[in-house]
């Protein structure tokens, strides 16, 4: 997500608790956090699906759901 967005969310979300925030505003807001979490998301996926778990041993114990996430992400990759 691009700093200028962060800084409009801060700004509207600041003017929000001073003075309000108009109809438009508020749907600006709204659809900028709507962009921001679904940036989030992708992003954590991104760092969650990197993963790799290992025991003491060095055996792979990465979860089943885990393992599957990555062979999708991989599939839609490719």
């Amino acid at each position: 997500m691009i700093q200028d967005k962060l800084n409009r969310i801060n700004e509207l979300a600041k003017k929000a608790k001073t003075t309000g925030l108009t109809e438009e505003e508020k749907i600006e807001q709204a659809e900028l956090r709507k962009e921001y979490l679904a940036d989030f998301r992708s992003r954590m996926m991104d760092q969650l699906t990197s993963i790799k778990v290992v025991d003491e041993e060095g055996k792979d114990v990465t979860p089943a759901k885990l393992k599957l996430a990555k062979a999708m992400k991989k599939r839609t990759l490719n």
